[in-house]
């Protein structure tokens, strides 16, 4: 089969690879509809996590099953999937605890393009299929339904974490399209006002559609500066940090109230190595009992997590496929589309790669 690859940090191509092997809890899936990730970018040019070679790329993906284990019940081929981009090991001392994406150590539910080949093959293939695949359902858009795998989870979990209240304030930094997603999430955990930061006009219009009340542009001047003046000085309930380099935890707990969450769901892709480390400002966090925490998460997948998130799609609680602002037919356009998810042009949020059935 072939497969678009990363060849070492730096460089991508197509490769030829055998068909992945098919254990008797898994699947082998063909693609349906693929999304390039600002994480792809990250791991082929920044080097994220460390040097990969002929490693397929690609975590995000709709698809259609070829081939099921004899021990799987629920799908068979022919069906049509939502792929979670994070696909845990269920039976691991991890999820026991709470944590599923963590199965395995620390990202080790993040198997697609880490450590094993990803979905931009002909061919792909999923661990424990029962857990970690969902039936896409009849009439979803693909656009839509591709968004849930990675965006839609990423963002609403880190709604989630923030603990948002009824009312509450929330500044969202960062609006790709995870930060979106963390917008529609604050809303839809009832949170009143809604700072959207980014200039992006497409990502504006988008943040606007998804209920951000305010949106703060860095040219304007210091961010945080420009949230505590609309705030009167009181700051945020909670932050979602969607975006920007280690600086931006400064911006955060400079915005963040007294008791407040700071959610982190953002990629620090640059550089890689233990002596890596992340800017605090001691002051504005309290010398570091303000009770200002910072939470993390690495986006929720499983199959009960992607059904949920589908119904929020499909009784509209949500139209992800607002983000889809460059769509591409064609297993062959994967690389084009990849390398727009790298050059990042200002009417981008998300380009989607339709595939023939």
């Amino acid at each position: 089969m072939k497969g678009l690859a990363m060849l070492k940090i730096g460089e991508i191509g197509w490769i030829e690879k055998d068909k992945p092997k098919c254990g008797p809890r898994d699947a082998i899936v063909k693609p349906l509809a693929l999304a390039p990730c600002t994480s792809d970018v990250h791991t082929v040019w920044a080097g994220a996590i460390g040097d990969r070679h002929d490693m397929i790329l690609g975590h995000e993906a709709l698809g259609v099953v070829d081939e099921v284990g004899r021990e799987v019940k629920d799908f068979k081929p022919g069906d049509r999937v939502i792929v979670p981009a994070i696909t845990p090991d269920w039976d691991s001392e991890a999820v026991q605890r709470g944590f599923p994406s963590q199965s395995g150590g620390a990202l080790g539910g993040w198997k697609f393009s880490n450590f094993k080949d990803g979905v931009f093959g002909e061919y792909f293939h999923v661990n424990l299929a029962d857990n970690n695949l969902a039936h896409l359902p009849e009439g979803m858009s693909l656009e839509s339904a591709v968004m849930i795998t990675d965006m839609m989870t990423t963002g609403f979990m880190a709604a989630e974490n923030a603990e948002i209240g009824m009312g509450a304030t929330v500044a969202v930094l960062g609006i790709g399209p995870v930060g979106l997603c963390g917008v529609a999430g604050a809303a839809l955990r009832g949170a009143g006002r809604i700072f959207a930061v980014g200039t992006r006009p497409k990502a504006i219009e988008v943040a606007k559609e998804y209920g951000a009340t305010d949106i703060i542009s860095y040219k304007d001047g210091d961010t945080a500066d420009q949230i505590l003046e609309a705030t009167d000085g009181a700051g945020v309930d909670a932050v979602i940090v969607s975006g920007g380099g280690p600086d931006i935890l400064i911006d955060a707990l400079k915005m963040a109230k007294a008791g407040s969450k700071i959610s982190n769901n953002n990629y620090y892709g640059k550089g890689f190595g233990e002596k890596d480390t992340l800017p605090l400002c001691r002051v504005n966090w309290g010398f570091g009992m303000a009770d200002k925490d910072i939470v993390t998460g690495l986006c929720p997948g499983g199959r009960v997590r992607m059904e949920r998130l589908a119904d929020m799609v499909t009784y509209g609680r949500m139209d992800p496929s607002l983000m889809a602002t460059h769509v591409y037919k064609g297993f062959d356009k994967l690389e084009e589309a990849l390398l727009l998810m790298k050059d990042k042009p200002r009417d981008l949020i998300k380009p989607v790669v339709l595939l023939d059935e």
